[in-house]
């Protein structure tokens, strides 16, 4: 059942759920920053509508700077108004950044660790027809490896906006993964949000299998939930909507009562969220775990639907994923 404390959107398992794209709620959440604090700016790389920053940049135009189609001038600028006092948000297809300007992110942000607000808009295969030259499925990977970089998948709009505010608030570097497509609707404004702080979203009573979701995926991992526990099998889902920092002590809480976890991400498995997950648990929680993502593949063109299923991110490949994991423990 869903957990009444998470107090979650009661109308998810319907099948005319709202939906709205995560990346909007990044729009929302920025211009929401920019009201509270005037130190707060915004940088783009020539897609200012894709990624929603257009709604900051009307309202706040003397705060906004269109750098055009340089992704590596886009976040080294960052870094000196960051430097200067400002709180920079800069916003570009995940594929381009973090992926084109990796290295100045790397050495004029973190290595100097300014608190630049980095969102990486149309990650995952979702992306669809765009294919798979556009479709970041790595950037979790390479994002979570620097040091002094935060991390953030949000779930859906909702928690998109609350995390988007939630980073102008801090002094890290900090990368906001957000997905393109129309997403449904799981949290509420009443549902709490912490950075660092992973979510029980749904709870079978004495659960033998734990699901760790990240990002959109987090609403398929909730629909498998509710068809384990028809089948049988008594199942916890976990949100984690922040990869770095890991909240360690919900990821092992949830280990040592299953003893069977299922990571579930749209993503690379080598060195995503799944990878964090089992490191933590290597050291200090060794338990069975079976990894949904993309198996080291590229994305290709499609509909998001086809692609999801294609590379084995559907609810009945989380479903599958559970039951292996549930047989072998």
């Amino acid at each position: 059942m869903l957990n009444p404390e998470a107090k979650l959107n009661p109308k998810l398992f319907d099948k005319d759920v709202e939906q709205i794209p995560i990346r909007k709620g990044f729009g929302e959440g920025l211009l929401a920053a920019g009201e509270a604090d005037e130190r707060v700016v915004g940088l783009c790389a020539d897609l200012n509508e894709s990624t929603q920053m257009h709604l900051f940049a009307k309202k706040f135009p003397n705060r906004f700077i269109e750098v055009g189609v340089a992704e590596q001038n886009l976040v080294t600028v960052a870094s000196g108004m960051a430097a200067m006092g400002k709180i920079p948000f800069v916003s570009s297809y995940a594929m381009f950044s973090p992926g084109r300007n990796w290295e100045q992110i790397r050495t004029t942000i973190c290595y100097n660790d300014r608190p630049v607000k980095i969102a990486g808009s149309h990650a995952g295969v979702s992306v669809g027809p765009d294919g798979g030259t556009h479709q970041a499925i790595e950037d979790i990977a390479i994002m979570r490896v620097l040091p002094n970089m935060c991390v953030l998948s949000p779930c859906d709009a909702i928690e998109a906006r609350k995390a988007t505010m939630a980073a102008a608030q801090t002094k890290t570097p900090t990368y906001i993964r957000l997905a393109r497509e129309k997403t449904p609707v799981i949290t509420t404004e009443e549902t709490p949000f912490e950075i660092g702080k992973a979510q029980v979203f749904y709870k079978s009573p004495h659960s033998r299998v734990g699901i760790i979701a990240t990002g959109a995926l987090v609403h398929k991992a909730i629909l498998a939930a509710c068809e384990l526990e028809k089948d049988g099998i008594a199942t916890t889902v976990l949100n984690l909507s922040t990869i770095k920092p890991l909240d360690e002590e919900a990821i092992i809480a949830l280990a040592r009562e299953t003893g069977a976890l299922v990571t579930v991400e749209e993503h690379q498995i080598a060195g995503g969220m799944g990878s964090a997950v089992a490191e933590l648990l290597a050291q200090k929680n060794p338990v069975s775990i079976e990894f949904v993502g993309v198996r080291d593949r590229f994305g290709q063109s499609g509909t998001p639907t086809e692609l999801l299923e294609h590379y084995g991110m559907g609810v009945s490949h989380i479903i599958e994923a559970a039951k292996k994991v549930h047989a072998r423990h």
